[in-house]
């Protein structure tokens, strides 16, 4: 066989096995969960989210931020929105009360401390209008439905 028919079979060769090998790196081995990393922040914060979410359902949450945070820097494309919701509504809700000073734990919105200024309490009360908005409830039960259903475990015990 004469080298100009040689040629054209080893370059259809290479081409083929570059095109095998190609496609073998874009789809991966198959064996890569895109979940894992997310399952497994999910069992790691499990408990701690169970923990602060058992102060009631205001001071639970803002105990529960710093995990949902991290959740919420592992969530999968598909909730990422919802995360980023969650997480911007309950820091809305600490920034509020931080900048007004008052403890979480005791203030109560249906009486507020008599020396809070009014701004405060419209920042605080707007704040928690936003957490308890349906479009935060939606999201929470998105995630909360992930956690359960891609993870096969709730967000907290």
């Amino acid at each position: 066989m004469s080298v100009r028919r040689i040629l054209p079979l080893v370059v259809v060769a290479a081409l083929v096995v570059a095109f095998a090998v190609g496609l073998l790196l874009v789809r991966g081995s198959g064996d890569d969960d895109p979940f894992a990393d997310y399952c497994a922040a999910v069992a790691e914060h499990r408990q701690d989210v169970g923990a602060a979410l058992s102060a009631g359902p205001t001071t639970g949450l803002l105990r529960a931020l710093p995990s949902f945070e991290a959740l919420a820097k592992e969530s999968p494309d598909d909730i990422a929105g919802d995360w980023r919701l969650v997480v911007e509504r309950i820091s809305a809700l600490k920034k509020a009360l931080d900048s007004a000073g008052v403890d979480p734990a005791t203030y109560r919105f249906d009486q507020p401390p008599a020396d809070l200024p009014a701004d405060d309490k419209a920042s605080i009360d707007a704040a928690a209008a936003g957490l308890g908005s349906a479009d935060t409830a939606t999201a929470l039960a998105h995630v909360e439905q992930q956690a359960r259903d891609v993870c096969k475990t709730p967000l907290s015990m």
